[in-house]
């Protein structure tokens, strides 16, 4: 029985119709110039045949004849990708336009649609941790809790970035160990930098052992900025000063440097996502298995060979002597 590898006719049928009228327009071209000439239309259009049905055998290679189905093994192979957000009042500041969280946000989403084939997970942190969204192949999933961040989703308290780590090292479990079978995870942490919490060490030693790697995005600038409140007032600290945030390199740095992950800045100066893109790439996951799967044998080859040859016959013969 013949199929269509390609059975979406839309786009070839408008392409067949604009070649109508191309043809079209060939023809009455066609009729002038034999007038021109004092000649008959049918001894300037006699090659109009073989043109059409040069160009009907390449709308059916375009299709894509397909008969019958042959065995094709199919590789399975991706990585798990962490998204761990700072949603603490700090990154509301607006040393990066419009405010750290927002410019986080808008090259978050762009960075989910460069990993389709790659099952990806949020997780969002302040004074506490919580999975926004667990591990999945869905991105518009991933997309809708992206939209949702804000520094309210969670109760205030001194940012900490031990919480969000062992919450992701918890959710790693056996199948972060290294290995053939098992799948490459890498943490995306996007932060301004401030930790009032423990220790990392211990944590990011249990990450380093586990395989995954932590890539760092610090988000803000050196100079910092005070942290703005509704009706214009500003977020001021216990002696009733206004509180100024600025980015603390340090931690992030620490992060990606005992995991084997890269640190990039995020500021109006610098973009360090087009490069923190290229080394998630390069983060390889492991190939998890081989399947076969029928897939339709596509019998392009025979129709486009024919309509190659009859095209090659159209130049061979196009000049032609026409007498006065």
């Amino acid at each position: 029985m013949l199929t269509w590898a390609y059975p979406d006719f839309g786009l070839p049928l408008a392409a067949a119709a604009l070649a109508l009228l191309l043809v079209l327009a060939y023809v009455l071209r066609t009729g002038r110039l034999a007038r021109a000439l004092g000649q008959r239309a049918g001894r300037l259009a006699w090659k109009l045949p073989l043109r059409l049905l040069a160009g009907a055998l390449l709308l059916a290679a375009w299709l894509g004849p397909a008969r019958g189905l042959s065995p094709q093994p199919v590789r399975t192979a991706g990585k798990d990708l962490w998204l761990v957000v700072d949603v603490s009042r700090s990154m509301d500041a607006p040393d990066v336009a419009p405010t750290r969280l927002l410019r986080a946000q808008a090259e978050l989403q762009t960075l989910v649609q460069r990993f389709p084939a790659d099952r990806l997970g949020l997780v969002v942190f302040s004074g506490e941790a919580a999975v926004q969204c667990p591990l999945t192949y869905d991105q518009e999933a991933v997309q809708t809790f992206l939209n949702t961040l804000s520094t309210r989703l969670l109760p205030p308290g001194p940012t900490a970035l031990r919480a969000p780590l062992e919450l992701v090292l918890a959710r790693l479990g056996p199948a972060a160990s290294p290995g053939p079978a098992g799948r490459a995870t890498a943490v995306v942490v996007v932060s301004d930098g401030e930790d009032f919490g423990e220790n990392l060490e211990p944590t990011l030693r249990a990450l380093a052992r586990s395989g995954a790697r932590v890539f760092a995005v610090g988000v803000g600038t050196a100079v910092g900025a005070r942290l703005p409140l509704p009706g214009g007032r500003l977020v001021r600290d216990a002696a009733g000063r206004p509180v100024l945030s600025r980015l603390r390199e340090a931690p992030l740095l620490q992060l990606a440097a005992q995991t084997g992950g890269q640190y990039v800045a995020l500021n109006d100066r610098q973009n360090g996502f087009p490069a923190l893109l290229a080394d998630l790439r390069a983060v390889q996951g492991a190939t998890e298995q081989v399947r076969t799967v029928a897939v339709a044998d596509n019998q392009y080859r025979l129709p486009l060979a024919v309509a190659l040859v009859l095209l090659a016959f159209d130049v061979a013969l196009t000049v032609v002597v026409i007498r006065p």
